[in-house]
């Protein structure tokens, strides 16, 4: 039923007109520029959030664009610093060229990797369809390899291959992985990937548990409270928490502007009032906060790839009360 009315929901958005569209996308986009973004963080910091910030545009076409989305980032790094926030960044590895020409688009994230870590600042590589799965994991290994480690990707609990990526990882990073660990967005094909709800819920329970055997430091990015019960529950077998230390032999070293070995990650304006919950249990937590022009685009392609979105949509529509940012 819920999945049925999800995609009713959906359909129907994405065929309103623009103006409809933003002010749906209004409450999950902050804004089509940096300055709105700056706007969104400094209002959730009086909560105690922190952030993470992403450019909206992923796959390009021409290396001039991304050129464009490593400048924005360099502005990105510098309003952080002026308005003392606490946040690092989020890049689609795509729209630093990493498709057109691999060389040139390591290049690019090396370059905003290297100057944040001048700043003390972390640098998320997102994860986006199969095509870049092994390549944004190997960008990830290569900066580290290069003594570049203010750098991690995120994985999908929904594909496959999601266990053995944290075997590859563990091995080559030991306690310096850092993951974002999610359902996954892209609905991939069957023979990649987890179809079903309840697969690729304990799919990705399975990932986070083995994420934090492995000693990483574990971001989970949920909004499913099934998710959200294990990591607690996961928490609690190995004596982590709010105020411990990380008790894990096997852990890296603590990581600055991080949580003790973990921090929960939501999308600005979904489940606020989970989110809020978990800040005053005292569990770090993170907003997503995107921006930029492409804000139809990336609202249009979240609505289509994943229609469980829908709910939230109908949500803020219906009932804003019981969802506030």
């Amino acid at each position: 039923m819920v999945g049925w009315f999800s995609r009713l929901v959906v359909a129907t958005t994405v065929r309103m007109p623009k103006w409809f569209v933003r002010w749906v996308s209004r409450r999950y986009v902050a804004g089509a520029s940096l300055e709105d973004a700056v706007r969104v963080m400094k209002r959730l910091s009086s909560e105690g959030a922190c952030f993470t910030v992403d450019v909206l545009g992923e796959e390009i076409s021409t290396l001039d664009e991304a050129t464009f989305f490593l400048e924005e980032y360099l502005r990105v790094m510098d309003a952080i610093n002026e308005h003392q926030l606490d946040a690092n960044l989020s890049i689609k590895p795509t729209a630093f060229g990493l498709l057109i020409d691999s060389k040139a688009g390591m290049a690019n994230i090396r370059t905003l990797v290297e100057r944040a870590a001048k700043h003390g600042m972390f640098v998320r590589l997102d994860m986006e369809d199969h095509r870049v799965t092994t390549d944004t994991i190997e960008a990830v290994l290569e900066l580290h390899s290069e003594g570049i480690t203010n750098v991690g990707t995120v994985l999908q609990g929904r594909l496959h291959r999601t266990l053995d990526d944290i075997q590859h990882l563990e091995a080559q990073l030991a306690g310096n992985a850092d993951y974002r660990i999610c359902k996954g967005i892209y609905l991939e094909p069957e023979t990649i990937s987890h179809t079903s709800r309840s697969d690729i819920i304990n799919a990705t329970n399975d990932a986070i548990t083995s994420m934090f055997k492995a000693g990483a430091y574990v971001g989970v990015a949920t909004h499913d409270q099934p998710v959200v019960d294990h990591t607690l529950s996961v928490l609690q077998e190995m004596r982590m928490g709010p105020g411990l230390e990380d008790p894990r032999p096997n852990a890296g070293k603590a990581r600055p502007n991080k949580g003790p070995g973990y921090e929960f990650q939501m999308l600005l304006g979904v489940r606020g009032p989970l989110r809020r919950k978990l800040l005053a249990e005292g569990h770090r937590t993170r907003v997503y906060v995107p921006y930029g022009e492409k804000w139809y685009e990336y609202s249009i392609r979240r609505l289509k790839e994943n229609p469980t979105i829908g709910v939230h949509v109908a949500k803020a529509f219906l009932m804003p009360w019981t969802n506030r940012p």
